[in-house]
């Protein structure tokens, strides 16, 4: 059986785990939720490095039981792990500190080579050099690598881009990418981020005060008015499509979607049938009853009103169908009036093209 299945229970006097996961064989899954909600708890369980009862089977091999009396021990679980902090062995170079985690792993068992975790991560440049010279992006691209080395039958991150700043995140996030779409394991990933889990995770697990509020597509999640990612400053959907083409001179890219053309600002030319994940943000959405004929708005999108709630005072957040795919709209109520909205409406999204997120 290929996947993570997991049952875990945990119980302190101040916090409580009961968590029943069921995840894919490959990909990125991403735990979601405040801090204190079991996030870590959960990698950690996973790895053996927090003794709960329950069970945990990794792509067909069990690593937990409690009801046949089954415990591997964390050495013997084969998963990578990758903290906030790279933590690499500072007395070693790049390629020692990548070649350390090979030694317990006999030929056999190893799956991604040390050429491919390198070329993954982009450090060809970096092999001869000591931790203290790289920068806050490079040490945590050397310890994925590291961990990547190792063939893992998952990989665990916690958190990896939460002690860098901006800057070194921007650096290190189209790896990531890479990451996704060319290695075959599962991908367990903790962030608070809206935007990393927007841009890695095709599946999402959101969490509350140790349980699974929803767990499910992250499209979909991230979408529903009824869950906590829909509301606050952050809320967005996450628009899928395909390049079309690249305008250098305008610098805009144009994506076909299932509910048509987006046309965004990018400063970097993509492939034609690229795939992309776009992150519009339900402040960014405006809405109309007519195509205006001489805006400076690039994309009007035809889509129906699927729900209405209030959301932060005065505002109407607004749930839309753009043939298929899940749009929100954050307007005031005054505009949510004046224009009569209601469930069923057919309406345009307008969307400004340098608003857009890819």
């Amino acid at each position: 059986m290929s996947g993570i299945q997991a049952r875990l229970l945990l119980t302190r006097p101040d916090f409580s785990l009961d968590l029943d996961l069921e995840l894919p064989g490959r990909g990125v899954t991403a735990l979601f939720g405040p801090s204190g909600c079991g996030k870590t708890s959960c990698l950690r369980a996973l790895a053996g490095l927090e003794r709960t009862q329950g069970s945990v089977r990794v792509n067909g091999e069990l690593w937990q039981d409690d009801a046949t009396g089954h415990w591997l021990p964390t050495h013997r679980r084969q998963l990578g792990y990758v903290f906030q902090e790279a933590s690499l062995f500072a007395h070693l170079n790049v390629q020692r500190n990548m070649e350390y985690g090979l030694r317990r792993l006999p030929a056999a068992r190893r799956r991604v080579s040390l050429d491919q975790a390198v070329e993954l991560l982009g450090l060809g440049a970096l092999l001869p050099r000591m931790p203290h010279t790289l920068s806050g992006g490079e040490r945590q691209r050397v310890a994925i690598a590291r961990a990547l080395a190792a063939s893992p039958r998952v990989l665990l991150m916690d958190e990896p881009l939460a002690a860098l700043d901006a800057a070194r995140k921007a650096e290190v996030m189209p790896y990531l990418e890479r990451l996704q779409r060319s290695l075959d394991i599962p991908m367990l990933y903790v962030s608070h981020s809206c935007d990393e889990v927007a841009r890695l995770a095709s599946r999402l697990v959101l969490m509350q005060a140790g349980r699974v509020m929803a767990q499910g597509p992250t499209a979909e999640l991230m979408a529903r008015l009824d869950l906590p990612m829909a509301h606050g400053d952050a809320a967005a959907a996450l628009v899928q499509g395909r390049v079309a083409a690249y305008d250098a001179q305008d610098q805009l890219l144009t994506v076909t979607t299932a509910g048509g053309r987006i046309q965004l600002a990018s400063a970097n030319p993509r492939a034609a049938g690229e795939r992309l994940h776009l992150r519009v943000l339900a402040r960014d959405v405006s809405l109309a009853r007519t195509r205006a004929p001489d805006s400076s708005i690039l994309n009007l999108l035809p889509v129906r009103i699927t729900r209405l709630t209030n959301d932060a005072p005065g505002q109407v957040l607004v749930a839309l169908d753009m043939a298929g795919t899940q749009l929100l709209s954050r307007i005031t109520q005054r505009s949510c009036r004046m224009l009569a909205l209601g469930v069923g409406d057919e309406v345009f999204a307008q969307i400004k093209g340098v608003a857009l997120v890819d």
